[in-house]
């Protein structure tokens, strides 16, 4: 299954009789999924359905949809009013009849205001509906190209992820070496500090050295590591299963920053503490773009 991105945007024309339409819709990114939609007088009843439609598509964003009715390209054209032809007519007989009035003309009857109306003008519930479902096409095919446009922008990311996993990896492998030194580095560190401390204090070595084993064993950085490893792997595996992924991938960014930190905090050697600092700025990049995902 693909990675989305939560920015797309997508635009779609739609003829339906005389008239014309164009839908626009676009997204960004948003904690959960949140619409906006934008119709033309006459056809808010449409909101539901274009709601629920674009839950078929979208998990996560903030996604802004318009409908407009694009004039310029409207083709020309009347339509005849029949209904108020024939009160034309009728009105015209009576009045001839009464009144003894010359009756109207065709062009005469063609001119009263109604008569003759926009094409793109409905004239009955009908004719709505047909629109309707127009516009309903029109918008299934503006939310595929949506669809589409955050895959593809989906991918780019689940590409620049996989790097920045690698580089933290690389980061956490740098680490473990440094760790590996670990017990050689202390036991010189403390047998200097005990020579010193016995020589000027008289203090017992085998109390110092119970101290030392204490610090040591704080020092460890081997579970922090460990951790990190496991987080690494489950994000790539996130990354493979695709999908709706972003927010299991921000969680994991936390934990990861966690690690990092204990890491930098238990830190015995200047370099663990330079690659902890490392660690730190790869993982809030890493988060960054994890919160462009659906």
């Amino acid at each position: 299954m693909a990675v989305h991105s939560m920015t797309g945007f997508a635009r779609a024309e739609v003829g339906s009789g005389a008239a014309r339409f164009v839908w626009e819709l676009k997204s960004v990114n948003a904690r959960g999924l949140d619409m906006r939609v934008r119709l033309p007088a006459g056809l808010e009843r449409l909101e539901p359905e274009v709601r629920e439609r674009a839950r078929a598509h979208l998990k996560r964003g903030s996604c802004f949809f318009t409908l407009a009715e694009d004039r310029a390209a409207a083709l020309p054209g009347l339509r005849l009013n029949e209904q108020a032809l024939a009160l034309a007519v009728a009105a015209a007989r009576r009045l001839a009849e009464e009144k003894g009035i010359a009756p109207p003309t065709a062009d005469g009857l063609l001119a009263i205001p109604g008569v003759l109306a926009p094409a793109d003008g409905l004239a009955d519930e009908a004719e709505l509906e047909r629109r309707e479902a127009d516009l309903l096409q029109g918008l299934e095919r503006a939310l595929e190209a949506l669809a589409n446009a955050r895959a593809e922008e989906g991918g780019r990311l689940q590409a620049v992820l996989s790097g920045q996993l690698d580089a933290i990896e690389q980061k956490v492998e740098e680490a473990a070496r440094i760790a590996a030194e670990a017990p050689e580095a202390m036991k010189v560190r403390v047998a200097e500090q005990v020579a010193l401390l016995t020589d000027s204090a008289g203090l017992d070595p085998d109390r110092l050295h119970q101290e030392a084993v204490l610090i040591a064993a704080r020092a460890d950085v081997r579970e922090e590591i460990d951790r990190l490893a496991g987080h690494i792997a489950a994000a790539r595996e996130q990354l493979a299963a695709g999908g709706a992924i972003g927010r299991r991938l921000d969680f994991l960014a936390q934990e990861f920053n966690r690690e990092a930190n204990t890491l930098s905090a238990k830190a015995f050697d200047k370099r663990l503490v330079a690659v902890g600092v490392e660690l730190k700025v790869m993982i809030d990049q890493l988060r960054e773009q994890v919160q462009n995902l659906e």
